[in-house]
């Protein structure tokens, strides 16, 4: 199966994704996630990744980013990204409390942070020039079935 262009994935993202505004409280697991699911009320970068996910198949557990990074049953780690893949990054070498994005071409992950406040696509590069973001800790690829 061919993997879909960036054009074509961000194409296939409805405006419900790309409004979405960063929103702290609301990760995997939050009482205002369980109370109210979906994105209107917003999210943080985790739960907006696992939500794009969704749209296109993967389905994830609502793990924090140290879980996410743990874990070998649903999920693999690989060395080149393809789209779909989530991107980890952080301040050192520490998946706790990292940030979560999502694959969608070479080089590029549509993620959700504070600092922009809705969803943007950023390059690799763009990344590392952030402290917090610093240090890519690597890709998670949802296993076939697995979610």
């Amino acid at each position: 199966m061919r993997e879909p262009s960036e054009s074509e994935l961000t194409a296939r993202l409805p405006e419900r994704i790309w409004s979405t505004p960063y929103v702290g409280r609301r990760f995997p697991g939050s009482r205002s996630v369980t109370e109210r699911p979906g994105l209107a009320d917003g999210a943080n970068c985790q739960y907006f990744a696992y939500e794009v996910l969704r749209h296109f198949g993967p389905r994830l557990p609502a793990w924090r980013s140290s879980d996410l990074w743990d874990d070998t049953v649903l999920t693999e780690r690989v060395r080149e990204s393809r789209p779909l893949d989530l991107a980890l990054f952080s301040p050192g070498d520490q998946a706790w409390g990292a940030h979560v994005g999502v694959v969608v071409g070479e080089g590029r992950v549509l993620h959700l942070c504070a600092e922009v406040g809705r969803p943007v696509i950023w390059t690799l590069r763009e990344f590392t020039t952030r402290e917090r973001y610093r240090a890519l800790l690597g890709f998670k690829r949802p296993r076939p079935g697995g979610g």
